[in-house]
């Protein structure tokens, strides 16, 4: 019994033997990332962001810091604040990506890295000047257009501002207030109420 089970272990050891690895030798190979990938890499484009400080309200951890200051320009449209504290500490951040969803101008974006260890926590916290440095190529997640347009954040070019929206504002460039409305039957409406 001893030497029948004892037998079965060692077929199973044989077998694998011969069986090609599947392991990665890492660095020197790489396997191929999704686009999709939610990495360290944060990118930020100031041009967007108002300073509204959406993404740190949003963030479930409180690992984003913003420090911010009147402007006094753009008045007409709502100001917007000099960004003068910008960190992201992603020696905590869990990639979840809602300071993403949260921002309303489309400014933050998850990157695809994921080398980034540090000997000390206090080298993982991505600054403004690094966000503002660093290279513009946004994950495809949460950006539906870049994904159809099959873009790769690995293989592509570095993207502007104006690229990486998530919707393209067309739709409601000529209604009030962003309703879809079509004015067609807005003025057969008041003409039949306006009959009765």
């Amino acid at each position: 019994m001893y030497g029948l089970g004892l037998a079965k272990g060692l077929m199973i050891t044989l077998k694998n033997l011969t069986r090609k690895p599947f392991t990665i030798q890492y660095p020197e190979e790489r396997v191929s990332q999704h686009p999709r990938f939610r990495g360290e890499e944060f990118g930020w484009y100031e041009e967007r962001c108002t300073g509204c400080a959406s993404c740190a309200k949003y963030c479930p951890l409180g690992i984003i810091k913003i420090v911010t200051s009147p402007s006094g320009t753009a008045k007409p449209q709502g100001d917007k604040y000099n960004l003068e504290v910008f960190d992201i500490d992603i020696g905590r951040c869990m990639f979840c990506g809602l300071c993403v969803e949260a921002c309303p101008y489309d400014a933050l974006f998850m990157g695809s890295g994921f080398e980034r260890g540090r000997y000390a926590r206090s080298e993982l916290v991505i600054g403004i000047d690094e966000l503002r440095q660093a290279e513009k190529r946004p994950s495809t997640w949460f950006r539906p257009q870049l994904e159809n347009a099959g873009y790769s954040p690995h293989d592509g070019p570095p993207l502007s501002w104006k690229e990486v929206g998530r919707e393209q504002n067309r739709w409601h460039q000529h209604e009030k207030s962003g309703a879809r409305i079509n004015r067609a039957d807005i003025g057969e409406g008041r003409s039949s109420s306006a009959e009765s």
